[in-house]
């Protein structure tokens, strides 16, 4: 049985892995942490009538007490770093959910890792369907080059542009023949309406109340376009990914960057 804590439990996307955890006969929750809701009961939070397990705001002494096994974070950009610290001071492995980390961030997780005994998984997306969507777009960027990409999600992300994108235009930019050629005549008419740029490649971000995450790669050729596109339309399109971190964390040593590596593509 493995022990679970979720840190940022009282959130949408915390409150959709307690329930899914709590589905699972190889797993338990036995920890709830948030900075909102303390002092509720998991199980009314979740709809689900009293758990007798009530969201606490003390990380390191929840991962402790409750002798857990893995943390799931689902937090925000400001608290993840902390987290992931104070579970690998517990020596408690950590899935990671939350986007916003920088490459100096992710640097330091591998080194806390590294000979420590617990292990962290970090995805972009636990989405089963982009991690695939990311593959096949980085399969396209070999033949056709010229790549721009559009992310949408709710209005409540707290970064931009999303841990996804990002990830696509380096795997994109990984494979490509060439770098896509400036466009010598464009001119910004209205600032910032080409979106932003990494890796040579426009990624364009929307934010709007009524999505949850999607994303388009949209390439361009002579003569033809492909738009490879994934859809997250409910937050449960992500447990199944989650749930795979969770049972694989504790076999692969140090840090894991990406679902991909867990479905082995």
């Amino acid at each position: 049985m493995i022990k679970v804590v979720v840190a940022g439990a009282a959130g949408r996307m915390g409150r959709e892995v307690c329930k899914a955890v709590l589905s699972e006969p190889d797993m338990s929750l036995v920890g709830a942490v948030d900075v909102s809701s303390v002092g509720s009961d998991v199980g009314e939070l979740l709809g689900r009538g009293a758990l007798d397990m009530t969201i606490t705001d003390k990380l390191q002494t929840c991962l402790k007490e409750k002798s857990a096994q893995v943390m799931v974070d689902f937090t925000h950009p400001s608290a993840v770093m902390k987290n992931v610290r104070i579970a690998l001071k517990c020596g408690v492995h950590a899935v990671v959910g939350t986007t916003g980390m920088s490459e100096i961030d992710l640097a330091e997780i591998k080194s806390l890792a590294k000979d420590g005994p617990a292990n962290v998984v970090v995805a972009p997306n636990f989405a089963i369907g982009a991690v695939l969507m990311m593959k096949f777009s980085e399969i396209a960027a070999k033949y056709l080059p010229d790549v721009e990409i559009i992310e949408l999600h709710h209005n409540q992300k707290a970064d931009a542009p999303s841990g996804t994108a990002l990830k696509t235009a380096q795997l994109i930019a990984g494979k490509r023949s060439k770098e896509t050629p400036p466009n010598l005549v464009e001119k910004e008419v209205v600032k910032g309406v080409r979106g932003g740029k990494t890796e040579d490649i426009h990624i364009h971000s929307v934010r709007l109340p009524g999505l949850v995450a999607h994303q388009e790669v949209i390439f361009g050729g002579v003569g033809q376009t492909l738009t490879i596109r994934h859809d997250s339309i409910d937050r449960s399109s992500f447990m199944p990914g989650v749930l795979m971190a969770i049972r694989e964390v504790g076999r692969r040593r140090g840090l894991t960057y990406g679902l991909d590596k867990l479905m082995e593509l």
